[in-house]
C-alpha cells in the first residue's frame, strides 16, 4: 500500500516536470525566440518525452514487481527500447517534415529534456526499488 502512494507520487512528480517545463516555454516564448530557439517544438518534444517516458515507467514499475530475471530483464529492456523508439520516430518525422529548416538548439533542448526525464524517472525507479526491497525485508527505511 506504501509502494502505491510512492508510485502515484512518482508519477506526479513527472506530471509536475512536464507542466513546469511547458510552463516555462510558453511563458518564455519571446526569450527563447531571441536565443533563435523554436519554442513550438521544444513544447511538443517535451509532451512527447513525457508520454514516453510514462510509458517506459510503467514498464520498469513492472519490472520491480518480477522476481524473475529473464522478465525483468524483458520489461527494462521493452522500457528503453521503447522510449528510444519513440523518440527517435518523433526526430525522424520533424527533420524530413523540415529538412533545412530544423531548428538546431531546439533539437538539443529536446536531447537536455530527454536525460532530465531519464535522471528523474531513474532515480524515481531507484527510489521504489530500495523501498520495495525495505517492504519485503521488513527494515526500515
Amino acid at each position: 500500500m506504501i509502494i502505491n502512494k510512492r508510485k502515484r507520487k512518482a508519477y506526479l512528480s513527472l506530471i509536475l516536470l512536464y507542466l513546469a517545463f511547458n510552463a516555462l516555454f510558453l511563458v518564455g516564448h519571446r526569450w527563447l525566440k531571441t536565443l533563435s530557439v523554436d519554442g513550438d517544438v521544444l513544447v511538443i518534444g517535451n509532451t512527447i518525452l513525457f508520454i514516453a517516458t510514462l510509458l517506459s515507467f510503467f514498464l520498469y514499475s513492472r519490472a520491480l514487481k518480477n522476481n524473475q530475471p529473464h522478465k525483468f530483464l524483458k520489461y527494462i529492456y521493452g522500457g528503453m527500447f521503447l522510449k528510444m523508439l519513440i523518440c527517435l520516430i518523433a526526430a525522424f518525422a520533424y527533420i524530413a517534415t523540415f529538412g533545412k529548416n530544423v531548428n538546431k538548439p531546439a533539437i538539443f533542448g529536446c536531447m537536455f529534456l530527454y536525460f532530465l526525464y531519464t535522471f528523474v524517472e531513474v532515480s524515481i525507479l531507484l527510489r521504489l526499488s530500495k523501498e520495495q526491497k525495505n517492504a519485503q525485508t521488513g527494515s526500515p527505511s
